[in-house]
């Protein structure tokens, strides 16, 4: 099994700079398959509120990939109605060229309606959410399309691009990654029709969706173990022998990469913990 952290707060004792700085080195030191952050301009209601520390996604990751050599790098996971298509695959392209092929686009339908409302960001219906991320996905693959992209307009319900144009080309090949977060019916066939990997909720009803997948990807005639299947979790480092036991069990269950959110006042010394007990004990 593979391991990957998200950072899932910003509330720390030393500045941000530095605590970033020590995440990324102890995680890149450890062999962590990935480093994530989540894509909110507002803290989540279960670790703060709005009142609480949040940093931009995409310039964190960017800090990360600066102090990082091997890692992988995504957001955990981007919400479609934040930004542009185009213009999600030029970030993402520009963290992969800066990054030397090492981003990965995570990408779901978001959830916090009240963080959309109080920055002014329109928030559509959870139906409208589902062909905007998948017009985005079809989007995104045009412009990582040979070169310097297809050349193409692109002509949908939700966006309309005169052309699919990306110089300098992103430099993993055919195009990075690509991470859909959500356990739904329709998410998953998303990720059946579109993406490299999966990421799940690790809930009591995770092997049943990995069935669906398994469905949709039949009938979209796409191999299974193609799917990087993955989920994310709380880790506490403090209980490595529990969170071992943990991680077995959902790699018995069919996962292969596990992300756990790291938190807390000290959030380095517990991706220093993962890298010390558990990453030599699951891969």
């Amino acid at each position: 099994m593979k391991i990957g952290v998200v950072i899932g707060d910003f509330a720390w004792e030393t500045g941000p700079a530095e605590t970033l700085a020590r995440i990324a080195r102890a995680g890149d030191d450890c062999g962590l398959s990935l480093i994530g952050v989540g894509d909110h301009l507002w803290q989540g209601p279960h670790v703060g509120g709005p009142e609480a520390p949040q940093l931009e996604c995409f310039t964190v990751l960017s800090f990360l990939a600066a102090h990082t050599r091997r890692c992988r790098i995504a957001p955990v996971v981007a919400g479609v109605h934040f930004r542009a298509p185009a213009l999600l695959a030029k970030t993402v392209t520009t963290l992969d060229v800066l990054s030397g092929g090492r981003a990965m686009l995570g990408l779901g339908v978001g959830w916090d309606e009240a963080e959309a409302s109080g920055m002014g960001i329109p928030f559509p219906s959870l139906s409208r959410r589902f062909q905007m991320l998948e017009e985005t996905l079809q989007i995104c693959a045009g412009m990582w399309e040979g070169e310097q992209g297809s050349g193409k307009p692109f002509e949908g319900r939700h966006y309309r691009l005169g052309r699919l144009l990306n110089l300098p080309q992103s430099p993993s090949r055919p195009r990075p990654a690509i991470m859909i977060g959500g356990g739904g019916d329709t998410t998953l066939r998303l990720v059946a029709r579109y993406a490299d990997a999966c990421n799940l909720y690790a809930g009591p009803d995770l092997e049943t969706r990995l069935d669906v997948l398994r469905g949709h990807c039949a009938a979209e005639g796409r191999d299974y173990e193609e799917i990087e299947k993955t989920c994310i979790l709380p880790f506490d480092a403090g209980d490595p022998g529990a969170l071992v036991e943990e991680l077995r069990k959902l790699e018995a269950a069919g996962i292969e990469t596990a992300i756990g959110i790291v938190s807390g006042p000290d959030p380095a010394r517990q991706v220093e913990l993962v890298g010390e007990h558990v990453v030599p004990a699951v891969s």
